[in-house]
């Protein structure tokens, strides 16, 4: 790690972290709260994969759906009126909207080979993107004189990556930039999750064998042929699914950095708070690590 211990990471004069955890739990909190102080980089991976590797799909799933009105097709065929995404790093509705749901199309699906492609296609944009965080911690001190800098993860990080393995390619480069912190929820922060995700269903990523099995089940457990399936039902019988699949894949990335809880996360407000939270966090795994050596 790039700070083995407490006393490291507060001597340390530019500080390196990436953020990994459900999206929910605290994430961008503390990126903004960093973002703030006018001494952090705030790189966003959800915003990274829009604005540079899906910009033009997304541009042109809006063309597209526009092309459908006689009176806009008009102005597009005569370059009268031109369509991008407005993303900002607190709306990034434009890269959910492209990703999409599996289902009825009358009810705004996606015929699942389609669905499965851009699924497909964020996954590369997404490693694309956390293949870049060396570049912009770079970047960002090099050309703006940042001394630290913060990656906002995207919550499907963990589909991409094989925690178990010590030479996981992805998560060696990363490890090798910045401090993994894991911000872990509890029992009530996955049922608060779960709780809003039923009020809002939103987009997500899922691993492809993931994928498979709940669309599998689904369509079993309610008999739907895959074009009637109504898409927000889908996904929120997937999303408890995910929760369940993904725990224990952010548990075993953990051991390639520190934990946090989502109620330390919740509770930072300044720079001050979030690099004491760590050092906390460093403190914990040195004593878990001498109480296993211990044994």
């Amino acid at each position: 790690m790039l700070y083995e211990t407490a006393e490291n990471w507060l001597a340390a004069p530019r500080k390196r972290v990436l953020l990994l955890g459900m999206s929910g739990l605290g994430k961008t909190h503390i990126s903004q709260r960093l973002r703030a102080t006018g001494r952090w980089f705030h790189y966003s991976i959800d915003y990274r994969i829009g604005s540079r590797y899906l910009d033009e799909a997304i541009a042109d799933n809006a063309k597209r759906e526009a092309m459908k009105v006689p009176f806009l097709r008009d102005l597009l065929m005569t370059d009268s009126i031109h369509v991008t995404a407005n993303l900002t790093f607190s709306n990034l509705a434009a890269v959910s909207s492209w990703l999409g749901k599996p289902g009825d199309p009358a009810k705004g699906g996606l015929p699942i080979a389609e669905y499965r492609a851009r699924q497909a296609r964020f996954r590369a944009a997404e490693i694309a993107a956390l293949r870049d965080t060396g570049h912009f911690a770079r970047r960002s001190e090099e050309l703006y004189g940042y001394p630290n800098f913060v990656c906002d993860s995207g919550g499907s990080i963990c589909e991409w990556v094989d925690p178990e393995d010590p030479e996981d390619p992805l998560l060696t480069e990363l490890a090798q930039e910045c401090l993994l912190v894991w911000i872990e929820g509890s029992r009530a922060h996955e049922q608060e999750l779960i709780r809003r995700f039923d009020a809002a269903p939103k987009p997500m990523a899922y691993q492809p064998e993931f994928l498979t099995e709940a669309w599998t089940a689904y369509l079993e457990e309610t008999g739907s042929a895959e074009a009637e399936v109504d898409p927000d039902s889908f996904i929120r019988f997937a999303y408890a699914r995910a929760l369940a699949h993904r725990q224990p894949r952010y548990a075993a990335m953990a051991k390639w950095g520190v934990t946090i809880s989502a109620a330390e996360a919740g509770g930072v407000e300044d720079e001050a708070g979030f690099t004491q939270v760590i050092a906390a966090a460093l403190e914990r795994r040195a004593l878990s690590a001498g109480d296993a050596g211990a044994r």
